[in-house]
């Protein structure tokens, strides 16, 4: 019974986020939660820090592991974009519709 809550609480820590690029053509990042859209254009993560969206062209997964958080993408990296949290991104309708 302990061992199974120890291994409950470890999944409730955040991860630690970081991001890594080797001459615009490699991305490592940690602290991935989730992958929402990938092509070889755009990849959309889920990440401890907020949504991040990544641009360039073809690009590929080279790493992708979710228990540990870790993604590497190889290809010619464009941009890196953080989104807002999904608090901040609620127009006039979501702030009265809440």
């Amino acid at each position: 019974m302990t061992e199974r809550r120890e291994s409950e609480v470890g999944k409730l820590r955040p991860r630690a986020h970081s991001i890594h690029i080797d001459n615009r053509m490699r991305i490592s990042v940690t602290g991935v939660l989730d992958v929402e859209s990938f092509n070889e254009q755009e990849v959309m993560l889920i990440t401890e820090a907020g949504p991040l969206n990544i641009a360039g062209s073809s690009m590929h997964l080279s790493k992708l592991n979710l228990e540990d958080g870790q993604i590497c993408i190889e290809g010619e990296l464009l941009a890196l974009d953080y989104e807002p949290p999904e608090t901040e991104r609620r127009g006039l309708f979501g702030k009265v519709f809440r």
